[in-house]
């Protein structure tokens, strides 16, 4: 195992994984595909492992056309091994890409790596024809020592994807298919150096874990308040991360998105609350079929997603994935006008109502969710739970519905499989007001209901998530009881 430079925050599955695949001593040739949001943090990763085992490591350029770009990485290998740019003179890219292989050949791990793949795609389709070709004529290993290791990354999502589908070249050929996310709530929490929890959860909220943001977003410092620190960057139409900026910089990612003005509309309609095809067409004054492929490039790309419900086959919920998308849909598009004349502040003051209830609370949600998916198996009785989501109950002696935030079945359980044994349920609100015991009856009743449905609730912990704490008579409740568990901030994060 290579060790990992310190420079690189967290990562520690993903750096495993890729430095086994780059020290296999296997004479063969092996490929690996990287994929991951912008901002991600993919570029950082597999440059810092290609200083570390001396590899190649070129990147394509959205503008550059084919013959400049041969010569670029033409100039790339020449530097390589130790010759003045210019001294090769490639013609195609099968001989960039075989020059590139012999080259890196010469080192004791033999890395090549291909940043931004989908850029040069779009003026060399050829490339992973000629990768196979390459591949194939590579897998006897008659060179003494391991054979090369390729990795090819892009963040144009759905065309790294189809590399490896269907009759596609490098189908099969791959040993690696890693999909690099965010950091999760308490890693970016740490990444950023956020000392009020409250803080980072507001920051998480209209950035997400995306490491890339902090080196464009870090002046003023989320610790200065977040008010200050959020008028500053994402609303101001000077700043990079400029939240309609990057929104639109984020939708151009995606060579299939092209009508910009139906996929905004979209996304403001999610944003608002239309959670169906349906709705969503409605929403647009568009039949349901007008919006399916669109919904479906953007769930491809990590844009939207559908949540399905833990217990019932019912229609998936749509909702953004994206923070920064959420904010801008909500919160800079409804006061762009004065927002680019200025008054940032005033434009916050203004959105301040629909950022708590529609970004902060379903945010809060959603952590509450990883949280019980992440960490909860520490506090729960029955350690590590299964598949966790949300679902809804029906209560036909009140005539109404519970929504329930935070589900989650006992390990090795199937959602939607009948009588399964619930290991946890959950209520999670980003409200100002503390937890009391009517938030617990409430579970309780819930509990039951689902008991008198034939689902196993026999070691259901019931849990309360709170951004302000709870009453102190709930917390006495509590301490004398085995199946409830409060989750504040603190516990959220891990700290105190």
């Amino acid at each position: 195992m290579l060790a990992k430079p310190e420079d690189v925050v967290d990562r520690d599955r993903e750096w495993g994984l890729l430095t086994e695949f780059v020290t296999d001593p296997d004479p063969a040739m092996r490929l690996g595909i990287m994929s991951g949001r912008r901002r991600h943090g993919k570029s950082y990763l597999l440059q810092a492992l290609s200083e570390r085992v001396g590899g190649l490591y070129v990147t394509a350029v959205r503008e550059e056309g084919r013959l400049p770009a041969i010569q670029r990485f033409s100039d790339a290998i020449a530097t390589h091994a130790g010759l003045r740019p210019g001294t090769l003179r490639l013609t195609d890219w099968r001989e960039v890409l075989s020059n590139a292989l012999d080259v890196t050949a010469r080192s004791q791990t033999p890395l090549l790596v291909i940043d931004e793949l989908p850029y040069l795609l779009q003026h060399s389709p050829e490339i992973p024809g000629l990768l196979q070709q390459l591949y194939d004529e590579r897998q006897r290993g008659t060179e003494a020592g391991p054979g090369a290791r390729v990795i090819l990354c892009g963040s144009a999502m759905s065309v790294m994807h189809e590399l490896l589908s269907g009759t596609k070249p490098l189908r099969g050929r791959a040993v690696i298919d890693l999909r690099l996310g965010a950091f999760d709530y308490r890693a970016s929490r740490a990444f950023w150096q956020i000392d009020n929890p409250l803080v980072a959860l507001q920051v998480h909220a209209v950035l997400g874990g995306a490491p890339g943001y902090r080196p464009v977003a870090a002046r003023p410092h989320p610790n200065d308040g977040f008010a200050s620190w959020l008028t500053r960057t994402l609303l101001d139409p000077g700043r990079a991360v400029y939240s309609r900026t990057e929104t639109e910089y984020l939708l151009r990612e995606d060579p299939r998105i092209t009508q910009h003005t139906l996929y905004y509309d979209i996304l403001t309609a999610i944003a608002q609350g239309a959670s169906t095809p349906t709705k969503i067409g409605a929403a647009l004054e568009r039949q349901r079929n007008a919006v399916t492929h669109p919904l479906d490039v953007l769930e491809s790309t990590s844009y939207i997603q559908r949540e399905q419900d833990i217990l019932r086959p019912r229609h998936p919920v749509i909702t953004l994935a994206d923070p920064i998308i959420r904010f801008n849909q909500l919160i800079t598009l409804p006061q762009a006008a004065i927002v680019e004349q200025g008054f940032a502040e005033e434009a916050w003051q203004a959105a301040a109502p629909t950022f708590n209830s529609k970004i902060l609370g379903p945010h809060f949600e959603d952590l509450a969710r990883a949280f019980t998916r992440q960490y909860a198996h520490t506090l729960l009785p029955d350690g590590l739970p299964g598949p966790v989501g949300t679902t809804e109950v029906a209560d036909p002696a009140a005539r109404t519905k519970h929504e329930v935030d935070v589900i989650a079945l006992a390990l090795g359980e199937r959602p939607q499989a009948p009588r399964v044994r619930i290991a946890l349920l959950g209520e999670a609100k980003a409200t100002a007001a503390r937890r009391g015991t009517g938030d617990l009856q409430r579970l309780e009743r819930i509990r039951t209901l689902l008991t008198d449905q034939g689902y196993d609730t026999t070691s259901t912990t019931l849990a309360l998530f709170s951004l302000h704490g709870f009453y102190p008579d709930l917390i006495e409740s509590a301490a004398g009881r085995e199946d409830l568990l409060l989750v504040d901030l603190a516990t959220l994060y891990g700290v105190g």
